[in-house]
């Protein structure tokens, strides 16, 4: 069970930011070898970010040992309310050069609010002093990891008030509408069409399309609420994120859903399968375009799962 950040003690916040800062520097590691062959440059600035995070974690230690002793409990990124899961890079087989710099910017601000939102509960003076510090030195990592991005970036360069606009409307609004968007054109999938081959029935496919759909949205509404509070994460009001997340999720419900108000089953069919297929290139765009999937990727992890669904919905229909 995540404890809230409020909650934590000097000791545990002092733990959580050592092994942050270990496993920011591992990660910046591992971004550099895999970059190490095409873009030399990026691949140095990573391990040189890498080697000033394992002086972050030193300096902290340092005060750690000062403070509590030399046992350091093992507190951890997820055992926190507020932290956004991070995906490990072994799990990727493409990456691009502008994931990483997004990841790295993403993960610097988040580092930063960490120390800052950390230097204000703190009533000790040397650790607020030391959390103060990291907090400034972590915003001049964020800022490298946005002009070494640039430069890369064919595109050419953007304006930081633009970028930083864009990344937190991708954490505040694109990814809990992408999550639902996709649970609720996915998800509903099955017990719709599994409904309508089964009763041969608009109506009543109708029915088994709208509860799914309103069921999935109050759900994935509730749940991603639930999930984090922004304090730390960046990503907004949580009632903001679960409200945008529940109404997608229902949205992609209703999508192939509305098609059964036509009383003709067989028509009221094939305009839902049409409908699926808009959906699910609709998803495979927004995850292309504001997540940096590669559009082939995307497209073939979603309509991969979408129609296995969709074929689970009609063979168990027509059982």
């Amino acid at each position: 069970m995540a404890r809230s950040f409020n909650e934590l003690s000097t000791r545990e916040i002092l733990a959580l930011a050592i092994t942050q800062e270990e496993e920011d520097g591992r990660i910046y590691g591992d971004y550099a070898d895999r970059l190490r062959g095409e873009y030399p440059d990026s691949a140095d600035a990573l391990m040189k970010m890498m080697e000033e995070e394992s002086t972050h974690r030193h300096r902290l230690i340092d005060l750690y040992k000062t403070r509590f002793g030399d046992h350091i409990p093992l507190i951890r990124r997820q055992d926190v309310k507020g932290f956004v899961e991070r995906r490990p890079l072994w799990l990727s087989k493409v990456i691009t050069l502008k994931q990483v710099w997004r990841d790295v910017e993403v993960t610097e601000l988040q580092t930063r609010r960490f120390y800052e939102a950390a230097a204000q509960l703190s009533t000790d003076a040397e650790v607020r002093q030391l959390l103060g510090d990291l907090a400034r030195e972590e915003s001049k990592h964020s800022d490298l990891a946005e002009a070494l991005e640039n430069q890369q970036i064919e595109s050419g360069a953007r304006a930081s008030e633009e970028e930083t606009s864009r990344r937190i409307f991708v954490l505040q609004v694109v990814q809990p509408g992408l999550a639902g968007l996709m649970d609720g054109s996915v998800s509903t999938l099955s017990p719709l069409f599994a409904a309508a081959f089964a009763t041969k029935n608009s109506w009543d496919a109708f029915l088994v399309g709208i509860a799914a759909s309103i069921g999935a949205g109050i759900s994935m509404g509730f749940a991603e609420a639930l999930s984090d509070d922004g304090a730390i994460s960046g990503r907004g009001r949580p009632w903001i994120r679960g409200l945008v997340c529940g109404l997608m999720t229902t949205l992609g419900g209703l999508g192939h859903t509305l098609p059964y108000l036509i009383h003709d089953f067989q028509i009221a069919t094939s305009v839902a399968v049409v409908v699926v297929v808009v959906e699910l290139a609709i998803i495979s765009w927004i995850r292309n375009h504001y997540m940096d999937t590669p559009l082939l990727s995307a497209i073939f992890q979603v309509v991969l799962g979408g129609v296995l669904v969709f074929l689970t919905g009609v063979l168990i229909g027509s059982a």
